[in-house]
């Protein structure tokens, strides 16, 4: 499947802002249409888009209630966070996403607002992160019975890691880092292998129209090495699995 026409991008996004507004109707035309249109070029999936929409609503939400409908320009350092993510996810390459210089409705910049969000958490908040969603993971239902050794494993060991990491540097740090990575590859293994052929053929069609627009772009190995990653973002995102890796 190609990449998607950039008008069709637009509306499918306006359609989704509509929702998102419950029904009310703004318009992605004019400078808006430019920046939606930006989106399509610059290759971002449609479902990456919807993400960082949500972002900017959940934050606009936890401000109060509405005051009035959200222009779709108050969302692009949103979305153009949830692509950069996407893509160091899936091993795209691509140039820097553009900061945006535009104020939101409240008068806050943008693009401040992204630069100051994109540090990661430090190794202690990630640890326990991964932990409470690997509990989610597991109270959600999506996984089997066979999840459950696993699981509890990779729950012992990080809850020993938790108890020591504050005091571990140096090449002890990057000890735990490996290992976090070999865990998180061992549990996206055993999801991987849960799945039936019905279910890997769903993701891999999924994976390929994410990276749609990319194909023509990349060397046929890397964009091979970009539909894997992407293949394994869906297997996470479809059992609820947390990454363990530390970057």
């Amino acid at each position: 499947m190609g990449a998607q026409p950039v008008a069709d991008f637009c509306s499918e996004i306006e359609t989704y802002l509509c929702r998102k507004n419950d029904g009310h109707l703004i318009r992605v035309t004019g400078p808006s249409f430019e920046l939606v249109s930006s989106w399509a070029a610059e290759g971002i999936p449609l479902k990456v888009a919807y993400a960082g929409i949500d972002r900017y609503f959940e934050r606009y939400y936890r401000k109060g209630p509405r005051r009035r409908p959200v222009r779709i320009d108050f969302c692009d350092a949103d979305v153009r966070d949830a692509f950069d993510e996407w893509r160091r996810a899936v091993g795209v390459v691509h140039a820097p996403a553009r900061v945006s210089t535009g104020n939101d409705e409240d008068g806050e910049d943008a693009g401040e607002w992204s630069s100051r969000t994109t540090r990661g958490p430090s190794l202690p908040a990630h640890l326990e992160r991964v932990v409470l969603r690997l509990t989610s993971a597991r109270a959600s239902g999506r996984l089997g019975d066979a999840f459950d050794d696993i699981i509890d494993r990779v729950s012992r060991e990080l809850d020993g890691a938790r108890a020591e990491t504050r005091g571990v540097r140096g090449d002890a740090r990057q000890a735990l880092i490996a290992r976090l990575a070999a865990l998180d590859a061992e549990l996206m293994a055993a999801a991987r292998a849960s799945m039936d052929e019905a279910a890997v053929e769903e993701l891999t069609r999924g994976a390929a129209d994410e990276l749609a627009s990319f194909r023509q772009r990349m060397p046929a190995d890397a964009f091979a090495r970009a539909l894997d990653g992407a293949f394994m973002r869906l297997v996470r995102e479809r059992f609820n699995l947390p990454t363990i890796a530390f970057a």
